[in-house]
């Protein structure tokens, strides 16, 4: 038995809003405590609105013009609530309002949703993110030109076999040619999609979220990351050209403190501090995860501060390094992992990774204090970096033998005795 649904309408003015005297008037739609508001298009003097009767007071005959569509626009929304009831829909006042303004789950398109998302969550989401999300708004926008033969479809048309056919599309067609997606960066395109879709289902644009039945299938990687003589080699190797050698020292600086690009980017002296040990310290908040850190400045993130001090590039955007646009980093990263005769494929996130492994963990920090100073909102996190060092492990283990050998030793002395 479905519980009895409270429901009211009210019509009010927005003083704030007023313009030259006339302020718009709004109707108020309210299921079971809950309210959202329609702006109605209708705009009148803020003296001639009565908060009592929620209309226009005045004899012109424009009031009477007001007055009568301000009943029917009640009428309109009675008529919505009765809809979504006919139709066994769940009735909230979200949802009338979309009937009444046409953008119910009848008419609202899967890319009206993606362009919905990518605006809502333009102030939350970093520019980085958001090009993902673009990149696979590309792939849908093929998918459906490609396999449905349509620019756009409903979103009550969306089901299980929809996503399937979507990620077998990404698996065999690539945006870039003679560039596939890996197992994961499929389900990264999909995992979006579904946060996407979760949207429309916050918003009741969908009853049900067909991604119910699908499961991500991430494979386990190890994150890669540079090792004590490949670190060596970039910091002492010399660079044919001064774009280099800047390039090397912001991506050795982020090898020593652990900053991601945009945190490197953005970094200013405002962000350096005295620790309670004395020392300069980078404090700050994670672009991420909206975690604050605070990392302890090293003697060689030290030094390239210092190298960098009188810099005017950096000067004039009132920041600690120049640093090239992500791209140009990582386009110069690749003539640097050459020139050093490195083979792995150098990016400037390995410097974060480098930090968590070479520099840190490997030197016996605590894991704690490394996902404390890395941002993480999880120490789980942090320990897909402390799986990979094997250099570690062998140091923990030889530690191990010596203590095992010394009771041992003691307990035929014991004996002997």
């Amino acid at each position: 038995m479905r519980a009895q649904t409270t429901f009211g309408i009210s019509f009010f003015i927005k003083k704030h809003k007023a313009s030259k005297g006339k302020a718009p008037i709004y109707a108020r739609i309210t299921v079971n405590g809950k309210s959202t508001d329609i702006s109605i298009k209708r705009s009148i003097e803020v003296e001639n609105w009565s908060s009592g009767k929620s209309q226009v007071i005045g004899n012109r005959f424009e009031s009477s013009q007001i007055n009568d569509y301000l009943a029917a626009v009640q009428t309109q929304l009675y008529d919505c609530k009765t809809q979504l009831e006919r139709e066994r829909k769940f009735v909230t006042a979200k949802a009338i309002k979309s009937r009444y303004t046409g953008e119910d789950q009848q008419s609202i398109t899967l890319l009206h949703l993606v362009n919905y998302h990518n605006t809502e969550m333009k102030s939350e989401l970093t520019e980085g993110t958001l090009k993902n999300y673009r990149s696979t708004e590309r792939y849908l926008k093929k998918f459906l030109k490609d396999k449905l033969k349509t620019t756009d479809i409903y979103l009550q048309e969306l089901n299980y076999n929809f996503i399937k056919s979507f990620e077998r599309y990404i698996r065999n067609n690539p945006l870039q040619e003679n560039s596939p997606c890996n197992q994961n960066g499929i389900m990264k395109h999909m995992e979006r999609l579904s946060k996407m879709v979760t949207m429309a289902v916050k918003e009741e644009w969908l009853e049900k979220d067909p991604f119910i039945k699908y499961k991500l299938k991430f494979e386990k990687t190890e994150r890669g990351y540079l090792d004590e003589d490949e670190l060596f080699r970039i910091e002492t190797t010399p660079m044919p050209t001064k774009g280099l050698e800047l390039t090397r020292d912001v991506f050795v600086f982020a090898c020593y403190t652990g900053l991601a690009y945009i945190e490197t980017y953005n970094l200013s002296y405002q962000d350096i501090s005295k620790g309670i040990d004395g020392e300069n310290w980078i404090t700050g908040q994670r672009q991420k995860s909206k975690e604050f850190f605070g990392i302890p400045i090293l003697p060689k993130a030290q030094e390239i501060l210092d190298k960098y001090k009188n810099d005017p590039r950096a000067i004039n955007k009132n920041k600690c390094l120049y640093v090239y646009a992500n791209q140009k980093i990582n386009e110069n990263l690749k003539k640097i992992a050459a020139i050093c005769g490195i083979t792995k494929h150098l990016t400037f996130y390995l410097a974060r990774h480098t930090f968590a492994t070479t520099i840190t963990l490997a030197n016996d920090i605590p894991i704690e204090t490394v996902s404390e100073m890395l941002g993480h909102t999880k120490l789980t996190t942090t320990q897909i970096y402390a799986k990979v060092i094997r250099k570690k492990v062998s140091r923990d283990m030889a530690k191990l033998r010596m203590k095992l050998s010394a009771n041992e030793a003691k307990k035929e002395a014991s004996n002997d005795s």
